[in-house]
């Protein structure tokens, strides 16, 4: 003890070196860092260019492949005696094949084209009756295009005329190898980004055929350089860079010389502080260890521990419920009020950075729905902006209710048609509806805490119910009565659809019409047959023309006939296709995977764009504006009519566009009479596999590299969809529920069974222990 007062004039932590210390390590950390974004950034420049270089090089590459060819084909045909035409055919290949021992395939047509305007497309193809039918009105030689055969089997497809270019006597179609092409691609070296070989297609887009070059690659360019010849393209697809500054470089040559200034700076003061602080160790005197002593100390009682305060703990967020085009989970488990509130915040931050102020937020018929939407509403007003609640209403009135209040925004709190225990929020800012990449940034703001929370929204109650109605029946009215029973599975819709459909003159028999979140009758989900059994019946028995149904929240129609046939909804879709396009010839109408393949024949017939495209409200609505198409639909029974309407998903419109259709029918048949021009082949409704949650994604990821469908053309922009000539099948991810959706149509039982089995021997292949419902 005699030695602690010369102690307490030792130099202790000297902290403010220490900080120093730091402070220039970072700086010097930050000074690399810099200089590395610095060298990125002066290299971008040059790495684009490069790859730009190689796309031209590309181009002039391909180019010169396809003039040889085609080249080739003119001598082939020059001389060529065809004065016998149309008799004389079968010589004028035998001669052409001779000349061009390398094609694969040539086939004469008449000048008119008369044989490929009314084939069978379904069986003729529609990619080759689409070159052949725009060759006479080709500006010059018609453009060389690429056909897929069969799995691996790619072929260059030339349309020539025989004779008089002017006037041609005949058209011949030429398939060659596409390998010599192929080999040109693959034979360009780069060294960094990629190329990407793509062919336009007659709606406006470009298919993918094939791709060089580096994976670790940022965003493609939006257009490609056209190969000469050709309805190809070469698109490039710039070399990524992790840049994190702003990509000038004389501030990032600034900013690193800036942080080495500083670090050499805190370094230097470092040094100099150290020599300062070395003061003298003095020995300790007489006083010192005099006044070392210890000195006896009064007893005081121990001070009482005061506890400490709450913690307030973090709302947990489970990042599965923001699926692709919506944000759903299991109420009370992964989604509760505080969660609804968090995303009312999120929401409400998205809507601000926007300049929007006012938003609509309605709900369906769910018994979590009143509280999850007041803490939705509570989240959104926290955001600084405003609400109008418009309460217990179908999804479609809250899409209707942004038009009529001029927000352009709303939530729909709803669980459509999934089990009571599910709930979720259906969200459109700035009149999109969110989904993929937007329902994700919602996640991240909540989990990083980027949420506005400056308050001030106010609230107003409104009832817009009497204006949908109005604006419905106002825009359609049936020629004739008509009988429908009209079964909303106790869903929300029991409160609006009945009103609309007798307000265009139809006599309603309601069906389990009384709102109750319970659903105590059946499951709201007209997809599912077993779900139809009591509308059926009803139908049969009441002597009813038709039966409609709607699932728990009313964006979904289901139709059955009085005879108890289910109408698919692609069928349906067939019906408004024919009528739309009568109004609107040459429109896009657009189809998800899961629909026949007898409906893009129909909308060809009918004057129409046909476009297939992903399963997903959210994402046939983008499509739809992307396209500007007309009309959308989907097999689960969602309808988007732009013609006469808003575009959004709307069952309680389209059932009312339906009856109008089939009242109005000039002929007067009866509702099956018109179905039955519907053309359908042997199918199945969709089936479904159960999963834990999330599997179902990493299942079908698996699937998508495992599967070997080595016969069929297949499609993967939403799971895998295998097309065959005389039929189909698909298995996809659901987006709403853990499943795997899977469908099967064809034009006969025996090609059903085949594609099925094929089906299930690539998905037992996958996981054996799959319990497949066919």
């Amino acid at each position: 003890m005699a030695m602690n007062g010369a102690r307490a004039r030792l130099p202790g932590v000297q902290w403010g070196r220490l900080l120093m210390l730091a402070g220039g390590t970072l700086l010097l950390a930050l000074a690399v860092f810099c200089a590395w974004q610095t060298w990125l950034v002066a290299d971008q420049d040059g790495a684009i260019q490069r790859v730009h270089a190689v796309q031209d090089q590309a181009v002039q590459a391909l180019s010169e492949e396809l003039a040889k060819q085609r080249d080739t084909v003119n001598q082939a045909l020059a001389g060529l005696d065809v004065s016998g035409l149309p008799g004389s055919a079968p010589q004028v290949i035998a001669t052409l094949k001779q000349r061009l021992p390398q094609a694969l395939n040539i086939e004469l047509y008449s000048a008119g084209l008369d044989e490929v305007l009314h084939a069978n497309y379904r069986e003729f193809g529609y990619a080759k009756a689409a070159q052949l039918m725009s060759a006479p009105d080709a500006e010059g030689t018609p453009p060389i295009e690429a056909m897929l055969k069969s799995m691996g089997d790619r072929r260059l497809t030339l349309v020539e005329p025989l004779g008089s270019s002017q006037k041609p006597v005949a058209w011949a179609w030429i398939e060659l190898p596409f390998a010599p092409l192929a080999e040109r691609f693959r034979a360009i070296k780069v060294s960094s980004g990629r190329l990407r070989l793509e062919q336009s297609t007659d709606r406006g887009e470009n298919l993918e055929l094939m791709a060089h070059g580096r994976m670790d690659t940022a965003e493609a360019e939006p257009t490609g350089k056209p190969v000469a010849g050709s309805s190809f393209n070469i698109v490039a697809v710039l070399p990524g860079a992790y840049i994190l500054l702003p990509q000038s470089l004389p501030f990032a040559i600034m900013l690193t010389l800036l942080s080495m200034a500083c670090s050499i700076g805190l370094f230097w003061l470092f040094g100099r502080a150290g020599k300062s602080m070395r003061v003298p160790v003095e020995e300790p005197t007489l006083s010192d260890f005099v006044e070392a002593q210890p000195q006896p100390e009064p007893v005081r009682p121990a001070p009482a521990v005061a506890k400490p305060a709450p913690v307030p703990t973090s709302v947990s967020v489970d990042p599965t419920i923001f699926r692709a085009y919506d944000v759903r989970g299991v109420v009370g488990t992964s989604l509760t009020p505080a969660i609804a509130k968090l995303l009312g915040q999120s929401i409400g931050t998205v809507m601000r950075e926007k300049g929007l102020r006012e938003i609509v937020v309605g709900r369906d018929g769910r018994l979590s729905g009143p509280e999850l939407a007041g803490a939705l509403a509570d989240g959104l007003r926290l955001a600084g902006v405003d609400v109008i609640d418009i309460g217990a209403v179908p999804t479609p009135v809250v899409y209707y209710a942004t038009y009529r209040y001029n927000t352009g925004c709303g939530v729909a709190v709803t669980g459509s048609h999934n089990p009571p225990d599910y709930n979720g929020f259906k969200i459109v800012v700035g009149g999109e509806t969110l989904s993929e990449g937007a329902i994700q940034d919602l996640y991240q703001r909540i989990v990083t805490g980027a949420l506005e929370s400056d308050g001030g929204g106010n609230l107003r109650v409104v009832d817009v119910v009497p204006d949908y109605v109005e604006r419905v029946t106002s825009d359609v009215q049936t020629e004739r009565p008509l009988k429908i029973v009209v079964d909303c599975g106790n869903g929300i819709p029991g409160a609006v659809a009945p009103q609309v459909l007798e307000g265009i003159g139809c006599e309603v028999i309601p069906l389990y019409c009384d709102v109750d979140g319970n659903f105590p009758n059946h499951h709201p989900d007209p997809s599912d047959p077993h779900n139809l059994e009591d509308l059926i019946l009803s139908v049969k028995q009441t002597g009813a023309d038709l039966g409609l149904a709607f699932d728990g929240d009313g964006d979904r129609l289901g139709v059955v006939t009085r005879s108890g046939e289910i109408i698919f909804p692609d069928r349906t879709l067939m019906l408004f296709a024919r009528d739309v396009l009568s109004r609107q010839p040459g429109a896009t109408v657009i189809y998800d995977v899961k629909c026949t393949g007898h409906l893009k024949g129909q909308i060809l017939d009918a004057g129409g764009s046909p476009l297939m495209w992903r399963t997903g409200h959210s994402l046939i609505k983008a499509k739809m504006r992307e396209t500007g198409a007309e009309l959308a639909g989907e097999m689960s029974g969602h309808f988007f009519f732009k013609e006469r309407w808003y575009g959004f998903d709307d069952g309680i419109y389209a059932g009312a566009r339906l009856l109008e259709i089939l009242a109005g029918d000039l002929e007067g048949r009866t509702p099956e009479a018109i179905f039955d021009t519907c053309p359908k082949g042997v199918s199945t409704p969709e089936l479904k596999v159960e999963m834990a949650e999330g599997e179902h994604y990493r299942f079908i990821e698996k699937f998508r590299e495992q599967a070997n469908f080595s016969d069929a053309t297949l499609i993967t922009i939403d799971g895998v969809r295998a097309d065959w000539p005389d039929g189909w099948g698909l298995v996809r991810p659901s987006n709403t529920t853990p499943v795997l959706v899977l469908r099967f149509d064809a034009d006969s039982e025996q090609a059903l069974k085949r594609i099925q089995d094929t089906f299930r021997e690539q998905l037992l292949a996958v996981d054996k222990s799959l319990q497949l419902p066919f």
